[in-house]
């Protein structure tokens, strides 16, 4: 995996560490068994955790430009670094208890990333720092989803940074198995998503359809993402469709006995 690390020497070691860990890297290839093999859904394992720690980090950073200070810097005096640290590596593990269940697999998660972590951070805080970047990353990891309640500015960051992996790339793996639905639809319309940043609004994100039914993704999921988190307010989002023709994603949908929607 690779990540802009912007001289973040505690980061670097991170990343490092990361990408060695074979028990992490084996839950990432789990999880994609349970996603996308059995449940046909989108990518969950290690292109999806790559896309959403690097949109996080872009997010966090440019809060940081608009003067903006993590909850984690200010409640336990921690460093700007260590926020990218927790941002990181919450958005690395965030969705590894897929590998067991798709069902609570935020718990999961949280149940199987403590020795992951453990083993991350040994070589980089002395214990009361690790125990409390650790706490901090679990956290956010919990409330990536919008059913517990989110408290802190890098557990916001994470949630909205999963809710912008949508480009149709990655739909495109159901889609191909034969799940037909508005998720898989609506997932196939997004060509891009961009971060930009002004004062007034440090983070402006910008949807390109091929289809109007993109707009399910963000009404309905990247909406309640944003809306849940601690940051909603310095986030702005417009949606717009490419000009001429909509592309024509299926040609006929048919709903059968068997309750399943046909593509044709």
């Amino acid at each position: 995996m690779n990540i802009p690390t912007n001289n973040n020497k505690k980061l670097e070691h991170a990343l490092k560490m990361v990408n060695k860990n074979i028990k992490l890297n084996t839950l990432w290839d789990s999880s994609n068994v349970m996603a996308v093999k059995r449940l046909k859904m989108t990518d969950h394992g290690k292109t999806h955790i790559a896309i959403v720690s690097n949109l996080a980090l872009k997010l966090l950073r440019n809060l940081k430009k608009a003067g903006i200070t993590p909850d984690s810097v200010k409640d336990h005096n921690l460093d700007y670094e260590d926020a990218e640290i927790i941002v990181f590596l919450a958005s690395a593990l965030h969705d590894i208890g897929n590998a067991v269940s798709r069902e609570d697999h935020e718990r999961m998660s949280i149940a199987l990333a403590p020795p992951i972590i453990e083993d991350i951070l040994k070589d980089i805080y002395p214990e009361r720092q690790k125990t409390i970047v650790m706490t901090e990353i679990l956290h956010a990891m919990l409330c990536h989803d919008t059913n517990t309640t989110l408290h802190t500015t890098e557990g916001g960051i994470v949630m909205i940074a999963d809710g912008l992996d949508m480009e149709k790339g990655r739909a495109r793996i159901p889609f191909d198995l034969g799940k037909l639905d508005i998720h898989s639809v609506s997932a196939l319309s997004i060509e891009n998503v961009s971060i930009s940043y002004t004062k007034e609004t440090p983070i402006q994100i910008e949807i390109l359809m091929n289809n109007s039914a993109g707009i399910f993704q963000i009404d309905y999921l990247l909406k309640k993402k944003i809306e849940s988190s601690t940051i909603s307010k310095y986030v702005s989002v417009t949606a717009k469709v490419k000009e001429g023709k909509e592309k024509k994603i299926i040609k006929e949908y048919n709903l059968n006995n068997s309750k399943k929607g046909e593509q044709k």
